[in-house]
This record gives structure tokens, C-alpha cells and sequence, in this order.
């Protein structure tokens, strides 16, 4: 080979490796929160296969499962692991208990070709308006015992610690909302400043999640183009900064809060923010496509925020849907996922940000139930008891889909209790004996669906909360959290 011949082969390969690492460096700026709040869970090393093969390369965990972990050796997908709630009263008054913890969930995966674990959540949300404070005077001192933990195990280079705060822990005042006004909560700033202090001291993140559906579902006058990514014909000004949309004024409202309590430069990562695709009249497919592929092309251009530039870490909400989730919030909780309960994507999205219109690769070797429903019995007669038997089933189910603006909303009365029956029927596994309803149900393998609304067939196998016994406690928390679907018969 010549010299030229030589040079340009160089030069294509340079090239070639300078456009694998764009897209390399593109894809690890966006992650996805997998929750395991369900009935049903599929199992891990089949969705950790699935994970790959879409390109996700950051992961963030609601608690230590053994089986995810375990799912999770050898991967490199980078883990943020989370400490629940519930635990931080025991880790803010016990060290040892911190220390126990860290040597349990992390030192325990961390080695060579292990779990590729680089954040620990203290928490979710900890200073959320709803706990009325229960965490105000816990969380910094887990977050403490934590980081000390890992400072003795000689970790504390390899993996940071960071706390997941909602956005209700800043805001603009209402007579100047702009980003530029923003502020921690009065109530809360001191605390808050404490952590930030704290994670600042120790080359840590502040992690933040940010909904901008919520802005849309509470606010019924709040300007729909506004919540997307496309512009908008009413754009916020603020002195010489202007805001075409609620994502970027939200973090800036945060950056402005930061620069005001003197940490300007804070490194930001956005915990959780994404878009349902049910439960609510704006929860739908096209939205949840339309908002999440313009996030992503958003944050990962470069292009920042008006007010900080740059590259934003994002973990889209959420990997999967979970039908045991609290729907306190909205019926839109338990459908946040990118995919259905069962693994298959539910629109097409690029994740690289690159503007491919490409699909999503669904979880293999999936196996469900038999093709078996369970629906109101058309030959019933006596329906005296039928309002009851539907808030019955769907106190120990998911009816999320029935609800106002869901996509099973249309359904008539009828449709509503065979909806119903099948969920409650589908949950305790089709046994026969669960679909009765005092004689109004039947079994029948028609399938009842419709070109909108899904009867859903429940995976057979898995890491089950059911397989572990947990069934009972999920089935309470689902009705502690359930609307109950009244039918006026």
C-alpha cells in the first residue's frame, strides 16, 4: 500500500470512528427508569436482553432486586440503584445499617464484569409536598451514612450519591413567573441547600424529575403546545431568553434556584420524566410518541436550555407499565410505560436521537396464559348485584383503562363489567372459580377486544410478585390506590 493509498485509508477509518463515537456518546445520555410495580413482572434477564438490544445503556432501579442484579452482570449498562423511602429513617439513625446496605447491594455486584453501578438514590422524592415533611430530617443524614459507607468500602470515585427530588421543590412566584424568579420552596430551601451543599462537597449530581404532562393535567387552561417540543405560538420571554416550551423553563427555574443559593455549576441529572399512554384524555400514543422522541432529539443535541448549554442525562419514565402502582395521582399512573405489561413497545422511538424512524425490539419469548376471557354472561338476568361485582373486581385489578379519556372508555355498561370481570379473572391466574360474580360471569375463549380497547391475556411465568407471595400486598396497595368504577345501570 502507497502512502495516499495509506493516508486515506486512515482518514475513512478516523472518520468512521470519529461518527461511531458521536453516536456512541449520543446513546449514553439517555436512560430509562425500570419500576417493578406489577402483577406480573417478566423476567429480568429477558428484559436485561431486551435493554440491549434497543441500545439502552443507563439504567435506573427503584430498589436491589436480586434477580435484576444478577440479570445485570456483565452488561456495562450503567445502574442507578435506589434506596426506597421506607428505609430512610433506619439509614439516617444507624450507620451500621447504611454500611450493611452498601456491602449487601453494592460492593457485593461491584467487581470486575459484575454490576455496573454508578449512582446511589437516597430516596424518591423525599421532600414531596404529599409526605407532609415525614422525610425533611432523615433524608440528608442517610444520604450521610451513605456516602460514608462508600467512602470506607474505597468506592466513593467509582460510584456518587444524589437524592431524586420532584420539581414542587422550587417554583417561580406568581407574580413573576419566569424562570429567571425561581427559588427553592421557603419551606423547604434550607434543607435542600443542605444537600446540595453536601452533594456539591462530594463531586455529586442533584437529580430532579420533571413531568410536563402534569402541568397539562392539572392545569386545564395550560397551552398544549407548550408541553411538546415543536414551539409555540406564545412563547415565554424572559429578559433576553425565550422558552418555547415547560421542560427547559422547568430547569431553568431549577438552574436560577441554584445560582441563587451559589452552586451555579451543580451537575444536573433529570431522574424521571416522560409521558403516559392511558388513564387520561391527554394520555395517548401519539402524545407519549410526539413528547418523548422530541425529548430525547432535544436533550441530546446539545443545544441545552436557554440558560445552561450542553448535553442533558435524562432517564425516560418508564420501561414498562405497572398495574400495581397507587393511581392517587391519576389512573394515567400505571401507563407510563415505553412498553406493555407483557414487553411489546408500544410506538416507534429512536433513542439515539439521531432522527431514525425505527422500532423498538419488543422482549422475546415471551409466553402468555391461555387465550381465555372471562366476561359477563349475556344470558344474565339478574344484574341487582352487578355494580358491586365490577367495584369488587376492579378494587383487586387494573380499570385504569375505563376510566374518563382511557382508551376502554367507550365501552357500554356491559363491556364495562366483562372489562372488569376479565382483569380480576387474569390476575388470579384464570382460575376458573374467579370468574363467577355471583352467576353473571362466564368463561369464553371469543376474544372481546376491540380495534381500542385491549382484554388483555396476562403473561404465565416470571419473577411474579405472586411467585414470591407478595401477591396479598400488592393486591392491597392496588386497592388502596384504586378508583372505583361506579356503573349506572
Amino acid at each position: 500500500m502507497g502512502k495516499k493509498e495509506a493516508y486515506s485509508t486512515c482518514i475513512l477509518v478516523m472518520s468512521v470512528l470519529c461518527v461511531s463515537l458521536s453516536t456512541a456518546t449520543r446513546v449514553t445520555s439517555a436512560g430509562v427508569n425500570w419500576g417493578t410495580m406489577t402483577t406480573q413482572l417478566l423476567p429480568p434477564e429477558k428484559v436485561v436482553h431486551m435493554l440491549k438490544q434497543n441500545g439502552f445503556q443507563k439504567l435506573k432501579l427503584f430498589d436491589a432486586d436480586e434477580r435484576i442484579m444478577a440479570a445485570l452482570i456483565g452488561t456495562d449498562i450503567e445502574v442507578m440503584l435506589a434506596i426506597p423511602n421506607y428505609m430512610l429513617h433506619q439509614m439516617s439513625a444507624d450507620p451500621d445499617a447504611a454500611a450493611s446496605w452498601v456491602d449487601s447491594n453494592v460492593t457485593s455486584w461491584l467487581y470486575d464484569g459484575g454490576v455496573n453501578i454508578k449512582y446511589i438514590a437516597v430516596g424518591n422524592e423525599p421532600f414531596l409536598q404529599a409526605y407532609n415533611g415525614s422525610y425533611l430530617r432523615v433524608t440528608l443524614p442517610a444520604l450521610r451514612n451513605i456516602q460514608h459507607a462508600l467512602d470506607h468500602a474505597k468506592i466513593n470515585s467509582q460510584v456518587k450519591v444524589t437524592v431524586p427530588f420532584n420539581a414542587d421543590i422550587y417554583y417561580s412566584p406568581d407574580a413573576n413567573p419566569v424562570p429567571s424568579a425561581g427559588d427553592f420552596r421557603p419551606e423547604l430551601r434550607d434543607p435542600t441547600i443542605e444537600i446540595v451543599q453536601f452533594l456539591h462537597s462530594n463531586d455529586a449530581p442533584f437529580t430532579v424529575n420533571i413531568y410536563p404532562f402534569l402541568s397539562l393535567y392539572s392545569n386545564e387552561y395550560f397551552p398544549l403546545d407548550f408541553a411538546f417540543f415543536e414551539g409555540t405560538n406564545k412563547p415565554i420571554k424572559d429578559g433576553d431568553l425565550i422558552y418555547t416550551n415547560v421542560f427547559d423553563a422547568n430547569f431553568d427555574t431549577l438552574i436560577w434556584a441554584l445560582n441563587k443559593a451559589g452552586y451555579p455549576d451543580l451537575k444536573i441529572i433529570i431522574g424521571e420524566v416522560g409521558w403516559p399512554t392511558d388513564g387520561d384524555k391527554h394520555a395517548n400514543l401519539q402524545y407519549a410518541k410526539k413528547f418523548n422522541q422530541g425529548l430525547i432529539q432535544h436533550v441530546l443535541s446539545g443545544k441545552g436550555t436557554p440558560a445552561r448549554k450542553g448535553k442533558i442525562d435524562v432517564y425516560l419514565f418508564s420501561l414498562i407499565d405497572e398495574n400495581a402502582k397507587s393511581i392517587a395521582p391519576g389512573s394515567f399512573e400505571r401507563h407510563w410505560g415505553l412498553f406493555e405489561y407483557d414487553g411489546k413497545p408500544k410506538y416507534e422511538l429512536d433513542i439515539s436521537g439521531l432522527k431514525e424512524d425505527k422500532g423498538l425490539v419488543a422482549v422475546e419469548g415471551v409466553k402468555y396464559m391461555l387465550r381465555k376471557w372471562c366476561v359477563l354472561d349475556p344470558s344474565a338476568s339478574d344484574v341487582e348485584e352487578l355494580p358491586e361485582s365490577i367495584n369488587y373486581a376492579c378494587s383487586l385489578s387494573d380499570c385504569t383503562a375505563l376510566g374518563y379519556g382511557s382508551s376502554c372508555n367507550h365501552l357500554s355498561v356491559e363491556g364495562n363489567a366483562s372489562y372488569a370481570f376479565n382483569m380480576y379473572y387474569q390476575v388470579f391466574g384464570q382460575k376458573d372459580w374467579e370468574c363467577d360474580f355471583s352467576g353473571l360471569a362466564i368463561i369464553t375463549d371469543k376474544d372481546p377486544s376491540d380495534d381500542h380497547c385491549e382484554f388483555p391475556i396476562m403473561i404465565a411465568y416470571g419473577h411474579s410478585l405472586a411467585n414470591h407471595g407478595r401477591l396479598l400486598d400488592v393486591l392491597l396497595r392496588i386497592a388502596a390506590g384504586c378508583l372505583v368504577f361506579l356503573v349506572l345501570l
